[in-house]
């Protein structure tokens, strides 16, 4: 049985927040899934994009290069195509176009058939306020869950 990798991207809630979650695949060359198979793969600096034909990319995305691969090596920070239903590619592009949201990845999953899929979110940026918000609900529940950890005993 095969290890489970979740590659997450634990600052997109922190930095955005969340409307709408979409999964797709990923186009990807054979060093590329090898490298992702074992964790060497990063979606902390990522976005999405979409191109003139109406096409989603994830920019920035950093997949290292495979150790025992011969020079038919990937470039590690290359744009990789994104693939969605038509209908969800035309509702992304129209709400991103309008109402000036951003797509941001949330993690990076290889599902039962060992495909590589991402979670992708539709999101709005945070301001100061909100970030500082959620530090302050994060310590909380820290506090709080500290507490009843110590009324149990």
């Amino acid at each position: 049985m095969q290890n489970k990798i979740n590659i997450k991207n634990k600052k997109a809630r922190f930095e955005y927040e969340i409307l709408d979650k979409y999964t797709a695949g990923i186009v990807l060359a054979g060093t590329e899934i090898k490298s992702i198979r074992q964790s060497k793969a990063s979606i902390s600096e990522s976005f999405c994009e979409f191109n003139d034909r109406g096409e989603l990319y994830i920019i920035n995305m950093q997949i290292d290069e495979y150790s025992h691969a011969s020079h038919f090596n990937h470039k590690p920070k290359a744009e990789r195509k994104l693939l969605l239903g038509k209908r969800e590619l035309k509702k992304l592009q129209k709400e991103v176009a309008s109402s000036g949201l951003t797509i941001v990845p949330l993690n990076l999953f290889l599902n039962d058939r060992g495909l590589a899929k991402m979670n992708i979110a539709l999101a709005k940026g945070k301001k100061l306020y909100d970030k500082r918000e959620t530090m302050k609900d994060r310590d909380n529940k820290r506090d709080l869950d500290r507490i009843k950890k110590s009324y149990n005993r």
